[in-house]
């Protein structure tokens, strides 16, 4: 498969390679669809766990939600 990216990033994957983190171009694509492929997976896990949680009524009313946020976050409330 032949691929082509900007110069930034051909630039980054040189680096990756000179610094000994990857063994070839190839190494790198791959590790970086890996992770692609993982963050997919991983909002799709966050995403089924939400529509779960709605089925089983383990919900709040939004206002409550960001009142809870700002909290957790110091937040002076509006």
């Amino acid at each position: 498969m032949a691929t082509e990216i900007s110069q930034e990033l051909e630039k980054f994957v040189e680096q990756e390679i000179s610094l000994g983190r990857f063994s070839d171009r190839n190494a790198v694509i791959e590790h970086a669809l890996r992770l692609l492929q993982r963050d997919r997976e991983e909002a799709v896990a966050g995403i089924l766990a939400g529509l779960a949680d709605v089925a089983a009524g383990r919900t709040q009313p939004l206002a409550e939600a960001f009142d809870d946020l700002r909290n957790e976050l110091g937040i002076p409330p509006e």
